[in-house]
């Protein structure tokens, strides 16, 4: 499942694992490499493969870091932010619809049942 494309907008076509990735870099000033391998609890070598992607594909850039010339910062780019803004509103329009069939109680619930299974994973 974690290689199958999905739309996302005018952005084109991503899997999850990029689709994570952009949404872990998010649209701020950029997040250092190591960061993110942290955030996304994989390896550095894994996230240098998805950057390298994303990169080529026009979605991200990396930068030496101002002050720790060692370090490199990945930030998005138009392409990127496009993804970025077209996830966030797939996910606006899902916990609307969840909240619309489930009710404000029924969503709470769901909440809890998923933090659960999270912690639990």
């Amino acid at each position: 499942m974690e290689r199958q494309p999905r739309i996302f907008g005018e952005a084109g076509a991503l899997t999850p694992s990029e689709m994570h990735t952009i949404e872990a870099i998010g649209c701020g000033e950029g997040i250092l490499m190591s960061e993110l391998a942290l955030k996304l609890s994989i390896t550095k070598g894994a996230v240098t493969q998805i950057i390298s992607r994303l990169e080529r594909e026009g979605f991200v850039s990396r930068h030496a870091h101002p002050v720790d010339l060692r370090a490199v910062v990945v930030q998005l780019e138009e392409r990127g932010k496009i993804a970025f803004m077209s996830h966030e509103e797939m996910h606006k329009a899902f916990i609307k619809a969840l909240r619309e069939e489930l009710g404000d109680d029924g969503y709470h619930t769901f909440e809890k049942g998923i933090a659960k299974f999270i912690e639990f994973l």
